[in-house]
This record gives structure tokens, C-alpha cells and sequence, in this order.
């Protein structure tokens, strides 16, 4: 399954993944976990003990931020410090059209912004209705491009190839499941960015598939990215057009599988969230 121009292995967009089988805790018969022995020899525990010290030491000096005691008095103190794991930036917008953020800044943490918020919308379950992605295409994209993409959409998620993964034409399972399909930006780069135009690609997770008892789609994780071309336009940034390739993905873990109605009422019970910078 392809859309956009240049698409990849997507998950999000409903098209065929890898489902991982997942062995019982403990690891498969005959091939025990790690085992902890009863004695360790005196190298061992000094060895041991000086990990942990220089591990100790990292952190701290880390959390010091490696010497540096901040901004001096009459320093700015406005430009945010680079971080893997902290958000920066301003606040994030705090308007919404069809639930869709609008009003981004027009600046290229606004396009960063803009770029997360509309990967949420563009790899949901709600492409798949008719109704809701005509919503989602006037909003996300540029007028000049909505009619093209509509009928790419509608070519691309066709009343037979929702049949064939187990939906009806609404995009809802069949036989009582609940379809789920739910995008998690982890962080965006911007790789071009001129005023009027940005290309921005977001780094995504995600859970795709249906959750039901008799599903031959169950819900599965993925992990792409997405790049977004995107273009000044109505006061707000707009796609142009976007593309989608697989990865990076981590190892995978050793977490049990849900079953499927615990899926399907986390979907429910934990509503979705708007990623902005």
C-alpha cells in the first residue's frame, strides 16, 4: 500500500505489517533466562562497583550540564538548550479546526509543529472514512493539491480493499472489532527550511491493525517516518505533498501482548494527544 509520492512499508495506512509472536515470560522451553550465580569473585565486585561509580559520576555530571552554571546576569536566557528528551520552544498552538491544531507560527519550530500535528492526522483511522478524510485533506493540505489528493485517497482505500483488511466502507471492523490506528510523533528535523517552503520528516510509532477475536489483522506496532513538504499558506503552514519510509526501529522488547479487548478499551479510554512543540 503506497500514497503520497514516494511512500514506503507504511503501517499506518492500513496496509500489510509483520505480526511478532511473542513467547511466554521466562523464555521458550529449554532455553532458560539469565541466571544470577550465588558468589561472585572480588574482581568481579570491584569491577561492579566501579561501573556504578563512573555511572554515578556521568549523571551527575550531566544534570550539572557539564560545568555550566547557566546564563550570567544580562545573558539571554530565552534560547532553548539542546536535549534529546526535553521539549523546547514556545507554547504549542491552542486552536483546533475539525480537530486538527491550526494557527502555527510562521517560523520553522511552527513548521516542526505544524509537520508533527498533521503526521497524527494523516496515519489515524479516520483516513479511512470518507467523511472525516475530506476534512482532514482540506484542512492538511494545500488548496491547489485537494482535489488531486482526493481522488488519490479515494483510488488508494477502495470499498474492496477495505473488505479485504476487514473493514466496511466507514473504515469500522466488521463482526464487532474495533479498528485502531493511532500515530506517536517522537521528534522532527527540519531539513530545509527557506520562509514560505519547510521539509520537515517526523519520526514515528504507532499501533495499527483490529482488535477482535477472530481478526486476521491484529493490532501490531510500527515505526516510520514521515516527510512532510510544506508551504505558507492561509496563515498557516500547509502540505504540499508528503512521503513515507520504515524506521528507525529499536530492538524489539519482551512486553506480553495484550489481548484484544484490552486493545481496544485503551483506544477508548485514552483519548489522543496534540503534539506541537
Amino acid at each position: 500500500m503506497s500514497l503520497g509520492d514516494d511512500q514506503q512499508d507504511s503501517g499506518g495506512y492500513g496496509g500489510t505489517g509483520q505480526t511478532r509472536t511473542r513467547l511466554p515470560d521466562g523464555g521458550p522451553e529449554g532455553y532458560p533466562g539469565p541466571r544470577r550465580g550465588g558468589r561472585s569473585s572480588s574482581r568481579s565486585l570491584v569491577t561492579v562497583v566501579g561501573v556504578v561509580v563512573l555511572l554515578i559520576a556521568a549523571i551527575a555530571f550531566a544534570n550539572r550540564g557539564g560545568g555550566d552554571p547557566g546564563p550570567r546576569d544580562g545573558a539571554s536566557g530565552d534560547a532553548p538548550r539542546t536535549s534529546p528528551t526535553a521539549p523546547t520552544g514556545e507554547r504549542p498552538v491552542d486552536t483546533t479546526t475539525h480537530d486538527i491544531p491550526t494557527g502555527h507560527p510562521h517560523t520553522q519550530q511552527g513548521a516542526e509543529s505544524a509537520a508533527a500535528n498533521y503526521a497524527v492526522a494523516l496515519v489515524s483511522a479516520d483516513i479511512l472514512n470518507p467523511d472525516r478524510r475530506a476534512e482532514i485533506i482540506r484542512q492538511v493540505f494545500v488548496a491547489d493539491k485537494q482535489d488531486a489528493l482526493t481522488e488519490k485517497f479515494a483510488k488508494a482505500y477502495t470499498k474492496e480493499f477495505l473488505s479485504d483488511i476487514g473493514l466496511d466502507e466507514k473504515g469500522n471492523a466488521r463482526g464487532g472489532g474495533t479498528y485502531i490506528s493511532r500515530t506517536s510523533p517522537l521528534g522532527t528535523r527540519t531539513t530545509d527550511y527557506s520562509g514560505p517552503t519547510a521539509s520537515v520528516d517526523v519520526w514515528c510509532t504507532g499501533v495499527f491493525g483490529t482488535a477482535g477475536e477472530k481478526t486476521t489483522e491484529p493490532v501490531t506496532s510500527d515505526w516510520f517516518t514521515i516527510t512532510l513538504q510544506l508551504r505558507w499558506s492561509d496563515g498557516d503552514w500547509k502540505v504540499d505533498s508528503f512521503s513515507q519510509k520504515a524506521g528507525p526501529s529499536p530492538v524489539p522488547g519482551d512486553n506480553k501482548a495484550s489481548t484484544a479487548e484490552q486493545m481496544a478499551e485503551a483506544v477508548e479510554e485514552y483519548g489522543g494527544l496534540t503534539y506541537a512543540r
